[in-house]
């Protein structure tokens, strides 16, 4: 049997879908709506946090506030005659070392020095026994006074046998005969002489004389040894100190300057001491090497010192710089006013009203102090030196003096309190900085003594540090109770007292 069904029961069907659907979109929309304002909350706190950094910066006053101007220190442009060096690296080298050694072999039996004693040329060191050197000497003279004897008597028969010739009493051949004995004669005192002078060399030997003046190093051979004139070690290496030499290199791109200037005149080298800053000599240059070092790609250069003091030692590694030019009447400035940006170097001028510019300029040379400007600067201006940090090209400025020195703070600042025995008044953070840390939460007057208490007690220092936090903390939500006792924190657990 066939039916209508009925309308009622389908409406009834679908109501409840409809309405189920209807809250769905009616959540997802309060959903929606409820996050759109929390991320607005949020934009606007950020908004909050930026807008001061945006106020504060760019060359404004302090707080953000465009009229107040920036402090600064300014110097004016001085002209002077300018050195320009160039810096190298080099080491000290004796200008003569020499090893003494013997000449002779024999028993060492005198040593006249002492380790490290300057000695001068022609002093005696050492001497070595010269009995035997002095009997070869006493020999080669008598063997020289026999033959002088000889000679004499060969000289009186040459002249009875010329004599004997002239009158034909005598042959002229035995004349000529004895003429020529006496010739050899002459010649063998002559060689007997060299004999002697060669045994007194010898003999001078056995005394070891310095060659140079200069200062002896450590002893090598002790008294009493046999040394020989073959020994590799000596008996002392001597090495002059005054005058004194350093060796030092420049880059192979500064041979045409330095050539040229060394053809002007002598170059002055100054060497600089440990610090780096103090010239402790002053000396000339003596040499330049013939050829760049392929391997490092520097030339040597040789310069001479006097070394009075002893300032300079042999193997010393020291910096040195070489004065080849002097430029003259150069614009100079503080090296702090020379700024650097992406279009160069740059200072910044004060101009009228106290308003600063920023000009180019061209930096010639420059050093941990002083610069010096080709163009862009007269000696009429002013350049800020110290205070770039809030500057901007168009600020205005005050300038300040700098006639106080800054003293050096050699130690921690003692922790104080206000007189009326408050430990803060700033909030927690800074109440923890001035009261010791977990005295933040005390900032009233009525908490003065009880805070004293606390700070003398016992373990009140080591809780003060090691709560300073809880300081902090309790100090940004207000101020808090008193504590209970004088040797108990009020958000500590209590201590035991002694």
């Amino acid at each position: 049997m066939l039916f209508k069904p009925d309308s009622t029961d389908d409406e009834k069907r679908t109501a409840p879908r409809k309405r189920g659907l209807l809250s769905r979109l009616l959540g997802r929309m309060v959903s929606l709506l409820i996050t759109l304002v929390i991320l607005g909350g949020l934009g606007y706190l950020g908004w909050l946090a930026f807008q001061p950094k945006q106020n504060g910066g760019g060359g404004r006053g302090a707080n953000g506030r465009p009229d107040l101007p920036v402090p600064v220190l300014a110097a004016t442009p001085h002209v002077q005659d300018v050195p320009v060096y160039l810096d190298g690296v080099g080491s000290v080298k004796a200008l003569n070392t020499v090893t003494v050694r013997s000449q002779v072999d024999g028993k060492l039996l005198k040593v006249n020095f002492v380790e490290g004693q300057d000695v001068k040329k022609d002093d005696v060191l050492g001497e070595i026994d010269p009995a035997i050197y002095q009997a070869q000497y006493d020999q080669a003279v008598a063997k020289k006074a026999q033959d002088v004897a000889l000679h004499a008597n060969q000289k009186l028969d040459l002249a009875r046998y010329e004599q004997l010739a002239a009158s034909n009493a005598g042959s002229k051949q035995q004349a000529d005969t004895q003429r020529a004995l006496v010739a050899q004669q002459e010649a063998l005192i002559k060689a007997d002489q060299a004999a002697i002078d060669n045994a007194g060399a010898t003999l001078s030997y056995t005394k070891i004389i310095a060659p140079i003046s200069g200062r002896a190093g450590l002893r090598q051979v002790d008294q009493g040894n046999i040394i020989h004139a073959s020994d590799t070690i000596g008996l002392v290496i001597l090495t002059q100190l005054q005058p004194i030499a350093v060796w030092f290199s420049l880059p192979q791109q500064q041979i045409m300057r330095v050539n040229a200037a060394a053809a002007k005149g002598q170059l002055a080298v100054d060497v600089f001491g440990n610090d780096g800053v103090t010239v402790i000599d002053t000396g000339k240059l003596t040499g330049i090497d013939n050829q760049v070092d392929p391997t490092t790609g520097t030339l040597k250069l040789k310069a001479e010192f006097p070394n009075a003091s002893y300032q300079l030692w042999p193997g010393q590694f020291v910096n040195v710089r070489l004065k080849v030019e002097t430029l003259p009447q150069a614009i100079v400035v503080p090296t702090s006013a020379v700024q650097r940006g992406p279009a160069g170097t740059f200072s910044y001028v004060i101009g009228e009203g106290d308003i600063v510019t920023a000009k180019p300029v061209t930096v010639t040379q420059q050093n941990e102090y002083e610069a010096v400007i080709a163009n862009g600067l007269t000696t009429s201006d002013r350049v800020v030196t110290t205070g770039f940090a809030n500057l901007a090209d168009g600020a205005k400025v005050v300038v300040g003096k700098d006639d106080a020195a800054p003293t050096a703070d050699l130690a921690p600042r003692k922790r104080s309190r206000n007189p009326d025995g408050k430990r803060g008044g700033q909030g927690g953070a800074q109440g923890g900085t001035q009261g010791g840390g977990a005295q933040g939460e005390a900032p009233g007057k009525d908490q003065g003594k009880d805070g004293k208490k606390d700070w003398q007690g016992k373990n009140g220092e080591h809780r003060g540090r090691h709560e300073h936090g809880e300081g902090d903390q309790k100090g940004q939500a207000g101020p808090a109770p008193a504590p209970a006792a004088g040797g108990e924190q009020s958000g500590g657990a209590p201590k035991a007292q002694p």
